[in-house]
């Protein structure tokens, strides 16, 4: 099953109302924003990047970067980096910028929360698809989710 399908079977499931949206492949998240109609910050970025030998799934505002010390500090990890995008496919299936904020059971990966999301009201994010979004309430995510949150967003 598609990633998008996966992610609205879940949240189906979970009986949590969402808003999709469907519309021209966005590659950043400034135009991923302007194609929802929402501001950058309610953006959820998720990035897959590689912890000392772990992959996991970090998800954070649109409108920040990641801050890979604060995410060194956390793990007491040596090395951090993206995942190349020959990686992000062989984990996911996915290209960059199609990559949900879902760790399990949607991705295989350990799923980390910048404190920055909890800072909306709701979060929109490309939901495994370039021309497929999702818009839902915050606390929705957070509670469907699972994440583990700590603060390792930089703007």
């Amino acid at each position: 099953m598609e990633a998008f399908e996966k992610i609205k079977t879940f949240l189906a499931e979970k009986e949590i109302p969402v808003t999709l949206l469907h519309h021209e492949p966005t590659y950043t998240s400034e135009a991923s924003a302007r194609a929802r109609g929402e501001s950058v910050a309610i953006g959820g970025k998720a990035i897959v990047m590689k912890v000392d030998n772990e992959f996991k799934l970090f998800v954070l505002s649109a409108a920040l970067k990641i801050d890979s010390k604060k995410i060194k500090q956390h793990f007491h990890a040596k090395n951090t980096r993206f995942a190349t995008s020959e990686e992000l496919l062989l984990l996911t299936g996915l290209v960059p910028g199609s990559v949900p904020p879902f760790g399990m059971p949607i991705l295989k990966l350990a799923l980390y929360v910048d404190s920055s999301i909890e800072r909306n009201e709701k979060i929109a994010f490309n939901a495994g698809s370039l021309t497929d979004s999702i818009i839902m309430t915050t606390e929705d995510y957070l509670r469907a989710a699972q994440p583990e949150i700590f603060g390792f967003g930089k703007s």
